[in-house]
């Protein structure tokens, strides 16, 4: 009888060592788990990258709109629209595609870290400023979707990168222009390219290698006056480095 009842009711210490065996074979299949969700997570991140926009509006100014978007990555997108030239009547939209240098890059996600990414009130607020364009700053990844609008901001890091994006519109603007000029009006590239070139070397334009494929068609073009090409060429050859902090 001892013995039939040992068989069918096992002492409380196999069953412990039963629960205990059961566990350590659930855990590498729970760390797999968490493993797995963690890569999904990642490969989520690397799909849908940071992404920084500027836009302004400024109506009779020239251009009226334009909006700049660069990923974490680097890759960036600039349009904008209004007239082709301050004294011109004709208007036109324009859209390009380029890489932000690594510096730069940094710069906006540092500067936008320093602003809390547009989560609160960035605008100061003082209504006697004058009226220099509605801007907005919007940032968004997989956890954060944030923007704000303002007009003039007394937030250090606002203020850097507007001035920022505004130095790298006005490099992309005369990038809009000369190709305009280069299609239609060959003869105005001179003048074009002796302001950008003056502005260029006081460090008031950056990021001059998202209009180089821009200079480069003017340099390659031989119907093209040879004063003009060797300016488009200069301007290709200034090393950002060397008019920084200017």
């Amino acid at each position: 009888m001892n013995e039939a009842r040992t068989k069918t009711n096992p002492k409380p210490g196999a069953k412990h060592r039963g629960i205990r065996a059961a566990r350590k074979r659930l855990i590498p299949a729970l760390i797999a788990v968490i493993g797995y969700v963690a890569f999904l997570t990642l490969q989520a991140a690397a799909a849908d990258p940071a992404t920084i926009n500027f836009s302004l509006d400024f109506p009779n100014s020239s251009p009226e709109h334009y909006s700049i978007s660069v990923e974490s990555g680097g890759r960036a997108h600039y349009e904008s629209s209004g007239k082709i030239t301050a004294d011109s009547d004709e208007r036109d939209t324009y859209q390009t595609d380029f890489i932000f240098s690594d510096m730069t890059r940094a710069r906006i996600f540092d500067l936008s870290s320093q602003a809390h990414y547009f989560s609160g009130k960035i605008d100061s607020g003082n209504k006697k400023i004058a009226f220099t364009g509605a801007k907005k700053l919007s940032y968004k990844d997989g956890q954060r979707d944030t923007s704000a609008a303002f007009n003039y901001s007394t937030v250090p890091a606002v203020q850097q990168l507007t001035s920022l994006f505004q130095s790298v519109a006005a490099t992309l603007e005369y990038g809009r222009r000369l190709v305009y000029y280069h299609r239609f009006q060959k003869l105005a590239l001179d003048d074009e390219l002796k302001r950008m070139e003056d502005q260029a070397r006081r460090g008031e334009l950056i990021e001059l290698q998202a209009v180089k494929p821009v200079l480069q068609d003017i340099y390659d073009d031989t119907s093209v006056m040879n004063v003009v090409r060797a300016r488009a060429h200069r301007i290709m050859e200034i090393d950002p480095a060397s008019v920084a902090g200017k």
